[in-house]
């Protein structure tokens, strides 16, 4: 689990509502239902006229990398392409046969079955390149969303504080309820300008780092598998892949 994002949102939103109680300002005052909806529905359903449709379910799909990270066990892989290039220099390359079938990780997989198949390097690599560049193209847009959300709640807030002040103006005849319509008006403001800053951009750049990651996870393992193609010796892949441990 992620614990600092945890802890950011709640030191986040915590220091909020602690300033609005020492200003003298009461927390059922930020509550308000109708400004909830037109900066939450306002902002999806922006979102959703922008995003096509598979971009948009992916970026939920990832939405929990945000707490609990995709797992990139670095250095097990690392062992593994070393004891993969060990069995291929005892066995050659069709001794990589049990290992690929063996192998969990997809990509991983793929390219063992592309050193089995008898692939020359150049091949290997821009089969495997492509894959990984259209994979962190695909998650990159996905995490993009979120800065779309963080781009239009603002202005859906701006909106809705509008949508409340035309409901005071309505009102101009009664003084008593100028103050109080005033001050619910602006909470949608606060609402779209908090959820922007406080959570949809800060996911999305998790998100996008998480991406990356991701992708150096890839080209790592491309490496890895086009040493052991071109024959070199395991211990100096092992050494070549130990760069990506910084």
């Amino acid at each position: 689990m992620d614990k600092l994002s945890v802890i950011g949102v709640i030191v986040g939103i915590g220091a909020i509502l602690v300033g609005q109680q020492m200003e003298g300002g009461h927390l059922d005052s930020l509550v308000n239902g109708p400004a909830i909806l037109i900066v939450f529905g306002g902002t999806i359903g922006a979102v959703m006229v922008q995003s096509p449709v598979p971009t948009f379910m992916r970026a939920l799909q990832i939405a929990g990398w945000v707490v609990r990270p995709p797992v990139q066990p670095v250095n097990e892989i690392i062992e593994k392409i070393v004891s993969w290039s060990q069995v291929a220099r005892r066995e050659g390359l069709l001794g990589l046969e049990s290992q690929a079938e063996d192998e969990p990780d997809p990509f991983a997989r793929k390219g063992l079955q592309l050193l089995v198949d008898g692939n020359e390097p150049d091949t290997i690599r821009s089969t495997m390149e492509l894959e990984n560049f259209a994979r962190e193209s695909r998650d990159m847009a996905a995490a993009k969303v979120f800065d779309g959300l963080g781009g239009y709640s603002p202005t859906i807030g701006i909106i809705g504080a509008v949508l409340g002040l035309i409901h005071v103006m309505g009102n101009l005849a009664d003084p008593s309820k100028l103050g109080p319509g005033i001050a619910t008006a602006f909470v949608a403001t606060i609402y779209g300008v908090g959820l922007a800053n406080l959570l949809f951009l800060p996911i999305g750049n998790k998100l996008k780092a998480h991406v990356q990651n991701q992708s150096q996870y890839g080209d790592m393992l491309i490496e890895g598998i086009i040493a052991i193609a071109e024959g070199e010796n395991p211990m100096n892949i092992e050494l070549r892949l130990q760069g990506y441990l910084a």
